[in-house]
């Protein structure tokens, strides 16, 4: 179980309303500077940290003086056009001075559901995270329309959490963990400390409140978690709006800690394993005995290419006699892969024409 003490790659939904003043608009820096100072404490004791945060509408509308009530889909784009820049800026001036250095990923719900973007997607954060940089992700309001959209952060924090391999996902939330009820209608509620199993009678008590600019309720904290827990990310539910909510939950503040019931890396690689291959590449023995130490898949290591395959898509990996050593996903098309197989790194950007990536086949996206 990974708690926010031990968990080594962190994924912190933040919501509009922790982060803006509903009736002003303006942002509530001394509290976004109070997260900031937990970030650095997180990330001191060498865990990776991503935000998950919305507010760029929230901060936009009130720059354009715009109403509270429902916008429309091109007024919401307009706001988070406007909203987005501060948002940015309000989180670097908050991290930079504790030495983090912070980067905007602007996503929709396509970029998950297409293999060769997500690929890129988890390449990018990727890279960010392994030089130390905290990646501020948000849902791209200014392009999504509805039929491409999360819909809510918590759905979008799961699915952060998924791709990147996170051990801990944290909703800071407007209510302290998961009730029987509606704590703020039922005063005979009670609060779970931990959920184990997210079954029917959970899901039942699950309610759709959802207040002010907030979109989000208990129901999309239940599908959230069951994504990160299948994933095997823990997931906690802990009040947002009191300062250093971070450090408050580590230090034993209220909350619901949904456990995970498997560890990340063993649910990707099942995850892999079961998808349909598209085709296949097989071998040398050396790259076979760099597979089975941990290694990636270079093209130097494969001597043949079969089927056709795109970007992203899963393939089957043989060794030099036939024997089928496992699947992974293709940083490389069919026609892409004959081309450089069997070549070294540097060889790939002359044939290619672009420098490509070092690996057909990253350790990460193979199950052997």
């Amino acid at each position: 179980m990974a708690t926010l003490t031990n968990a080594k790659r962190i994924v912190v939904k933040i919501g509009s309303a922790l982060l803006v003043d509903t009736a002003t608009g303006a942002l509530k820096f001394d509290w976004l500077a109070s997260l900031a100072k937990d970030v650095a404490t997180l990330k001191a004791r060498g865990a990776d940290v991503v935000l998950v945060s919305s507010g760029s509408i929230a901060l936009g509308r009130g720059v354009l003086g715009l109403p509270v009530s429902t916008l429309s889909l091109e007024q919401s784009q307009a706001a988070a056009a406007v909203g987005q820049i501060r948002l940015a800026r309000a989180y670097e001036e908050a991290l930079a001075p504790l030495g983090a250095t912070t980067a905007q990923v602007l996503v929709t719900l396509e970029d998950s559901a297409d293999r060769r973007r997500y690929l890129n997607t988890r390449a990018t954060l990727e890279t960010l995270l392994s030089l130390g940089v905290v990646p501020i992700v948000n849902e791209n309001d200014t392009v999504a329309t509805d039929e491409i959209r999360f819909g809510d952060n918590d759905r979008l924090a799961a699915q952060v959490a998924v791709t990147v391999g996170a051990d801990h996902l944290v909703l800071l939330s407007d209510v302290d963990g998961f009730y029987s009820g509606n704590p703020k209608d039922d005063p005979s509620a009670t609060r779970y400390d931990v959920i184990d199993a997210i079954t029917p009678e959970i899901e039942a008590m699950a309610g759709d409140a959802g207040t002010g600019l907030s979109k989000g309720g208990m129901k999309t904290k239940v599908m959230a978690a069951k994504t990160a827990t299948g994933a095997g990310c823990d997931m906690t539910i802990t009040l947002g709006s009191r300062m250093n909510p971070l450090t408050a939950l580590a230090e034993g503040a209220a909350s619901t800690l949904f456990t995970a019931r498997t560890d990340p890396k063993a649910a990707r690689k099942h995850w892999i394993a079961s998808m349909k291959p598209r085709g296949a590449v097989v071998v040398d023995q050396g790259a076979e005995r760099a597979l089975r130490s941990g290694k990636s898949l270079l093209p130097a290591g494969v001597a043949a290419v079969r089927g056709d395959f795109q970007r992203g898509d899963p393939i089957e990996i043989h060794g030099p006699d036939g024997t089928h050593l496992g699947a992974g996903l293709s940083r490389y098309t069919a026609e892409e892969a004959r081309a450089i197989k069997g070549c070294r790194s540097d060889q790939i950007e002359p044939i290619l024409g672009y420098p490509g990536r070092a690996a057909l086949i990253h350790r990460d996206d193979m199950a052997l």
